[in-house]
């Protein structure tokens, strides 16, 4: 099987402009190819991961990737998906958020020797000059084309700004730079963006007389990809500091039945011929295919030690209680007040619930114990005295939990 069969029998290739071309790149190890990550936070998270896990796999079979970091289309926003205008970030923060997404990618592509690059679009598009910009790129963008785009007819309604309709030209010429400047081929991206990728895509044609091409791939659990990396206490992070390996472990752990299969072609890097055979699984054995998932999920982010501590440690808290793997959140002098915190506020620390509002909610609902015990009144107080040495288990709901030590 090429390397391009491997891509379709994965499920992960939704269009593509020239199909016989990109498998002659891709089979021979001649694309050049990039993928754009606004840096909208200061963490990767999972929808992002789809993503690097094909630049990886691409990457392998002697193909070179580029990684694009958004930080000049981040001022603007992308407004594919988007009911509403993105919140405007400061350029010190998409700095900072540019470092942090350096610092991440360099855990699934080797950028050594050469063999990829990261670029930031901050560095060609921040010292445009406007006029030089409708004159030489304005040209090739016709209005009633971009208006016909998924993208932008989405926001008709309610109103699309004209900072929101340059997204598409910005990122056409990120393509044209990036060919011009390090010979890249190809663009890769979820098949939302492809309009937004054909705009580079003929420019490039138009401007320069050369060939380029684009493929998308399949967005993850398809009409739940928008939903992908939602939990209900917020997004699902790469950074184990905003969600721990035991957390990120049990989110893959908790896909549905339907998707198991799916996600394991899309994601990880077992054999197909393995996965295939767990399309004859039915019952108690989908929930091996799930532990197989998070174990590889986790062991890819995270390392193998951490996905193996993930895998020990839920497998012991819902064989028999045991809080010796768990998560674990430590508290300080500071966190208490006269002696004792309170659940909700507690609730919030361990990351278990992002608001005291929601935290409020979960105990209402009866879905929060501490040390097996249910409690139910907003207003209980946990002391430091009954944290002990030993410490405490406080879960919400049946699957996610976190031992609290002093």
């Amino acid at each position: 099987m090429t390397v391009y069969d491997e891509l379709v029998a994965r499920g992960l290739i939704a269009q593509v402009t020239d199909e016989k071309e990109i498998k002659e790149l891709i089979n021979n190890g001649k694309a050049v190819f990039y993928i754009g990550f606004d840096p909208t936070a200061d963490s990767l998270h999972v929808g992002h991961f789809m993503a690097l896990c094909l630049m990886k796999r691409l990457q392998m079979a002697g193909n070179k990737p580029i990684a694009l970091i958004g930080g000049g289309t981040a001022m603007i926003g992308d407004p594919s998906g988007r009911t509403d205008m993105r919140q405007m970030m400061t350029k010190e923060t998409i700095d900072h958020n540019v470092e942090c997404f350096k610092k991440q990618m360099s855990r699934f592509i080797d950028f050594s020797d050469g063999k990829a690059m990261i670029v930031n679009n901050a560095d060609w598009l921040m010292d445009l000059n406007y006029m030089e910009v409708l004159r030489d790129i304005g040209p090739h963008f016709s209005v009633n084309r971009m208006l016909s785009a998924e993208c932008y007819k989405q926001r008709m309604e309610k109103g699309l700004t004209f900072l929101e309709f340059n997204y598409m030209i910005m990122q056409s010429f990120d393509f044209y730079t990036l060919y011009q400047k390090y010979g890249c081929n190809m663009e890769f991206g979820g098949d939302d963006q492809w309009s937004n990728m054909l705009g580079g895509t003929e420019l490039i044609r138009r401007k320069l007389g050369k060939d380029a091409y684009a493929m998308t791939i399949n967005l993850l659990l398809n009409s739940e990809g928008k939903k992908m990396g939602k939990t209900q206490s917020g997004a699902v992070w790469l950074d184990p500091n905003k969600t721990s390996p035991v957390d990120f472990y049990q989110y893959w752990r908790n896909v549905s039945d339907a998707d198991v299969l799916k996600c394991l072609r899309m994601l990880t890097f077992l054999p197909l011929e393995q996965i295939d055979e767990m399309d004859k699984w039915e019952g108690s054995q989908l929930n091996e295919a799930k532990e197989i998932l998070a174990f590889e999920l986790t062991k890819l982010v995270h390392g193998e030690e951490e996905a193996v501590k993930a895998q020990k440690g839920a497998k012991e808290l819902f064989a028999s209680g045991s809080a010796a793997q768990m998560p674990e959140i430590k508290l300080t002098d500071d966190d208490f007040t006269d002696g004792e915190i309170g659940i909700l506020n507690l609730l919030v620390k361990a990351g278990l619930a992002s608001s005291n509002g929601e935290a409020r909610r979960n105990v209402q609902q009866g879905g929060v114990s501490v040390d097996g015990e249910k409690v139910d009144d907003v207003k209980t107080m946990i002391s430091k005295d009954s944290i002990g040495e030993d410490g405490i288990v406080i879960k919400r709901g049946k699957k996610k939990f976190m031992k609290v030590v002093l």
